[in-house]
């Protein structure tokens, strides 16, 4: 799907959240990206096979910023 230089993580990498966006629906909470992830506003994930990726938001923010 990706067709820019350089090219966009793929959808099975670590990184894969790095992809460019291709259709972007704030309203409705998604985005599309470049390598057919689509990503969710509370960071979860639907891989292009189906797969999905629970939301990973940190949630110990405030411990860090005590320590």
């Amino acid at each position: 799907m990706c067709t820019h230089a350089p090219k966009c993580p793929t959808a099975d990498s670590p990184d894969r959240e790095a992809a460019h966006v291709v259709a972007g629906h704030p309203e409705q909470g998604w985005s599309l990206l470049c390598n057919a992830v689509v990503v969710f506003e509370d960071t979860g994930e639907l891989l292009p096979d189906g797969r999905t990726i629970a939301p990973h938001r940190p949630t110990d923010v405030l411990d860090l910023v005590e320590a």
